[in-house]
């Protein structure tokens, strides 16, 4: 059992001692030592990657390895290659997927056809990343390490419709050899796609480190099919085949010889013990689109589906060109599936880390056009400071390709449901939950959940949410920090139904509300109003969602932003 980790080590390691060319550096007080000068990294010279596919249609098993792997994520002619963690196959084969990459291969499944998954750790026994030990993670309180045990690792299937064993849980997690933490459950996950077409995500899940693995590169699409789905492209209602494509976004720093980057200075804190600490959030310089950064697409004349994940740590994208579009764009679905009608976007299109978006975008009549799609959301989300250059931009839209007669142009149809999203059962109970930042361990900002009632909770305090099997709740959500907080249940498609303002006592201690007063509520945009599994939640805002709640067994809801999932911001939930 240990020869997979012992093999992936021995690579990594032959990989990082290759001669490498180097970058300008400068310097950052997150980093010991000098970084990657971002704005020396050639933008737009690199086409898109298209991801592999795996073709999962009929169902079955397959087996995915998580592994290390060498890729060229600048390009631009650097002759630069960075060490990163990916998924692949375990050999090539007709379905698709084979070599490791980051990020791994689409999964293309259907509905009501079972798939299960072996998730292999092949991981070796160092981490690429600075490891804090000192929050509550995997090897706490334990005798294990990564040097004797290996990098542990769980993979949750975001926003699938999972049996509780299946659904990654964070303290299910294992190592390549065979270490096993206190809620394992097996590594062959099963996926029943008991839910409507969507683009789904698989990443790592592991407690504590979710930020590292993830940011490694543990992650890949996971697209769900089903008949509706299929019929509209059979009729020529959707873009299909080369004209459906997935975009992950994702933020990155680099050293100057390639490597990965992540802030690695200790706490500034008299008593601190040694080694690097968490930040509160983490912004990287460099824009990855599928691996590549800052990639051009080759786009022909004509309109294309897009299917577009927030996969970075901490940032939020508010996405444009320069902040119109002057092509038209319809977002047509929302994380878990079709909005009813389409809705053309009039402007910038804000996503959140874990959110996927569906658009159309229309290029006809834009033969010859160039268009570089921008952001400019803060840093943090809403209110904090500008987004420094070069990351206000994303990803180059180029329309010189010939447009191909032979396929027929979709008509995107009025209406993409027979009627608008809704969770139609009568409401149990409604639950009061709290989003409170506090002081935590050596003096550093500690982001937590909670109840109104009760204030604010760690992750090992008993269960507060505990559904009833085949009942729906509604959650209303009170956040009282000062940013933005993508909020994820497991398990669920949620409804949105509206958010307001409110006013309220707050004990500075517990974090515990008095004297509620909740203005005027505001239904969801029209983007929100599909399928959900995370929404942003404002600060200084109430957001109400209603969940369904079919299956039983232990799950979690979290903030999506990987640093605060990774320093408590994280709740066990119990269906019972």
């Amino acid at each position: 059992m240990l020869l997979p980790g012992i093999e992936a080590a021995t690579a990594a390691g032959t990989a990082e001692a290759a001669p490498r060319r180097r970058l300008p550096s400068v310097t950052d007080p997150l980093y010991l030592t000098p970084i990657a000068d971002a704005s020396a990294i050639p933008r737009f010279v690199n086409a898109l990657p298209r991801p592999s596919r795996v073709d999962l249609t009929a169902g079955g098993t397959r087996t995915l390895r998580m592994s290390p792997a060498v890729q060229d994520l600048l390009g631009g002619g650097l002759g630069l290659t960075t060490p990163v963690w990916g998924f692949g196959t375990n050999k090539h084969t007709r379905g698709g997927g084979g070599s490791v990459s980051t990020p791994g291969p689409t999964l293309v499944a259907r509905k009501d056809r079972p798939v299960h998954v072996h998730w292999a750790n092949h991981l070796p026994f160092r981490h690429l990343l600075p490891v804090d030990t000192t929050i509550h993670w995997a090897y706490q309180d334990t005798q294990y390490t990564i040097a004797r045990n290996g990098v542990p690792v769980v993979t949750h299937l975001h926003g699938g419709h999972s049996a509780s064993r299946s659904d990654g849980y964070p303290e299910a997690w294992y190592t390549a050899d065979g270490t096993q933490g206190p809620r394992f459950g097996g590594t062959r996950f099963s996926y029943e796609n008991s839910q409507e077409a969507a683009t789904l995500w698989y990443h790592d899940h592991t407690l504590g480190i979710t930020r590292l693995n993830v940011y490694a590169g543990l992650a890949g699409f996971y697209f769900l099919r089903d008949r509706h789905e299929l019929s509209l492209i059979e009729h020529h209602k959707l873009p299909s085949g080369p004209y459906e494509v997935e975009l992950v976004l994702q933020d990155r720093t680099f050293y100057p010889d390639g490597r990965l980057a992540y802030p690695n200075v200790p706490a500034d804190a008299p008593d601190w013990p040694g080694g690097p600490s968490i930040q509160p959030e983490f912004f990287g310089q460099v824009v990855l689109v599928n691996g590549k950064a800052w990639p051009y697409f080759e786009v022909e004349p004509r309109q294309y589906r897009l299917r577009l994940l927030n996969g970075s740590n901490s940032r939020f994208y508010r996405l444009s060109v320069d902040g119109s579009w002057p092509f038209p764009v319809t977002q047509i679905a929302s994380d878990g599936g079709f909005l009813n009608r389409p809705f053309p976007l009039d402007g910038p299109l804000v996503i959140s880390p874990g959110e996927r978006v569906e658009l159309i975008a229309d290029f006809r009549g834009m033969r010859g056009s160039e268009f570089t799609v921008t952001n400019d959301a803060p840093t943090p989300f809403p209110d904090g400071d500008p987004v420094a250059p070069p990351a206000d931009q994303i990803l180059q839209f180029r329309v010189s390709r010939p447009l191909s007669r032979q396929v027929p142009e979709p008509h995107l149809p009025k209406t993409l449901r027979k009627a608008p999203f809704r969770v139609d059962e009568r409401t149990a109970r409604t639950r009061r939950l709290l989003l409170f930042e506090t002081t935590g361990s050596y003096g550093r900002i500690l982001p937590l959940l909670g109840t109104v009632e009760r204030g604010a909770l760690s992750w090992t305090e008993p269960i507060t949410e505990n559904p009833a099997l085949n009942t729906a709740e509604i959650w209303e959500i009170f956040n009282t920090t000062a940013d933005t907080h993508p909020i994820h249940l497991h398990l669920v498609q949620f409804q949105v139904l509206d958010s307001a303002p409110f006013t309220a006592d707050q004990d500075p201690e517990t974090g515990a509300l008095s004297n509620i007063q909740v203005g005027t509520a505001e239904p969801p945009g029209p983007g929100d109003r599909g399928p959900k599994d995370t929404v942003q939640v404002p600060p200084g805002q109430v957001t109400r969602v209603k969940a369904f709640f079919d299956k039983r067994g232990r799950y979690v809801w979290h903030c999506h932003i990987l640093e605060h999932e990774d320093n408590e911001m994280m709740r066990p939930y119990e269906v019972v």
